[in-house]
């Protein structure tokens, strides 16, 4: 061994946060996914079925021909040192089973609404706040979808005060990573008030 040999110091590991990306059926949580992530996103759709009709509400869907299923998932590299990892959860409320499992180590969420549909989303803000998981929500801005302020929506969702609400196109990978960098600003200072509440 040559100690006279000056090692490398190898670059420190960088810190991976896990996210959650929730939100009723058709809100856009698989787009979400896919455009933001740098490696090919794992998905678990299947076709939707007239079997399934009864059940799915498809108003204002008229394009979607699929549903996950059990989850998507992907990864971004916000920084060299900061990696998230992102999960998003079926909306249909017959695969809720699969929350929790999901769940299991977020470290903050993502709640994403459609004001054609903006109860589809109670499900979802429920659960985060229930759980104390840090979310903010995000109104995906579809294509000839009524627009409102942001104080009426989260007037209609019942939002507190400190829960960020944004406006964003889950179709554009710049729109959704200002919004995973809220998240991630969402759980540090979740993380830093339980901290001191704990001293």
């Amino acid at each position: 061994m040559n100690v006279g040999r000056t090692q490398r110091a190898r670059p420190p590991q960088p810190l991976t946060l896990k996210i959650l990306v929730a939100g009723g059926f058709g809100v856009g949580k698989t787009t979400l996914v896919g455009s933001v992530s740098e490696i090919r996103p794992l998905r678990t759709e299947e076709t939707l079925t007239e079997a399934g009709r009864p059940v799915d509400d498809l108003t204002g869907l008229t394009d979607k021909r699929t549903t996950t299923v059990a989850m998507d998932f992907g990864r971004i590299t916000l920084r060299e040192d900061l990696v998230l990892y992102l999960f998003g959860t079926p909306g249909q409320q017959r695969f809720w089973f699969m929350w929790d499992e999901l769940a299991e180590g977020a470290l903050g969420a993502v709640v994403l609404a459609d004001t054609r549909r903006l109860a589809d989303c109670f499900a979802a803000v429920d659960y985060f706040e229930q759980r104390s998981i840090p979310f903010v929500v995000a109104v995906n801005r579809f294509d000839g979808a009524p627009r409102h302020a942001a104080s009426e929506v989260r007037a209609a969702l019942d939002l507190d005060a400190e829960v960020p609400l944004l406006l964003c196109d889950a179709r554009d990978r710049e729109s959704v990573k200002e919004v995973l960098v809220e998240v991630v600003a969402r759980a540090r200072t979740h993380v830093a008030a339980r901290r001191g509440a704990t001293v």
